[in-house]
């Protein structure tokens, strides 16, 4: 018989984003764990770590851009005071993950998707695709991890703004 409920540590309602709470009055009435960063007048801002050297060696496959796409990452986690919380592991991991997902889509464009099979030169699909989609799913799998450290710990808007996010809200929300 197969398993049944949740995977182990998902199970019930799932958090509220600290955001949400704060603006709610804490419906659930536990205590709010908000990080308290003393006096904000004092804090200095800390410049993002150098980038390691395999994020920006040079690629047969033309140029990664996973440094640059790590300092995107740096800024909007720094604008949600959420920069700390994070190791920079994980932010370097998913600019690599999805610096390589472009490679490979861009590869696609170039190659195409399919190519002809080495032994019997059959048509079959071309390996860049099966790359594009495995780093895909590491990236949005590493993404969710990120995202959520941040929607439970981040006291401000912690959502990028999307114009079609903001009409799926409002479709959601309105009355029928």
């Amino acid at each position: 018989m197969g398993k049944r409920g949740p995977s182990k540590g998902r199970g019930g309602r799932p958090k509220m984003p600290l955001a949400e709470k704060l603006l709610n009055g804490n419906p659930g009435k536990k205590p709010i764990k908000v990080l308290d960063f003393g006096n904000i007048e004092d804090l200095e801002g800390e410049q993002i770590p150098k980038p390691r050297e395999y994020m920006i060696a040079s690629q047969k496959q033309g140029e990664i851009i996973a440094a640059e796409i790590r300092e995107e990452l740096w800024k909007w986690l720094k604008e949600r005071n959420c920069e700390k919380l994070l190791p920079m592991l994980l932010i370097d991991q998913y600019a690599m993950s999805y610096a390589r997902w472009i490679q490979a889509e861009q590869a696609v464009s170039e190659y195409g998707s399919l190519g002809r099979h080495p032994t019997t030169g059959n048509a079959q699909q071309s390996p860049f695709v099966m790359i594009a989609q495995n780093a895909n799913k590491q990236t949005l799998n590493i993404w969710g991890q990120i995202y959520e450290i941040v929607k439970e710990n981040c006291s401000s808007d912690y959502r990028p703004f999307s114009a079609a996010d903001d009409m799926m809200e409002r479709l959601l929300t309105s009355k029928r």
